[in-house]
């Protein structure tokens, strides 16, 4: 447990920063979950129009620190290559 003033402050903000990152991390896995249900229907229109979203927002997700950027880039980059072979 924090002990010193600025250890308890610590304790207060990583609290915040926790939460915060967990709103964000649930939002870019709310949008890759619906891009994986239109890439499961097999609806090309749709799968492309997820993933439109769906990039942008793993991106923010990296930016932000929640994921590594080579983690966010690996995933899009598979999604993006499992949207083109659906349209092939």
């Amino acid at each position: 447990m924090a002990n010193t003033p600025s250890a308890k402050k610590a304790a207060r903000k990583i609290e915040r920063r926790t939460e915060v990152n967990k709103n964000r991390r649930s939002r870019m896995r709310t949008f890759v979950r619906k891009l994986e249900d239109a890439l499961a229907t097999g609806d090309r229109e749709a799968a492309t129009t997820a993933f439109k979203v769906a990039e942008p927002e793993i991106m923010r997700a990296a930016q932000k620190g929640v994921l590594h950027k080579n983690t966010a880039s690996r995933k899009v980059s598979r999604l993006a290559s499992r949207v083109a072979k659906l349209g092939a």
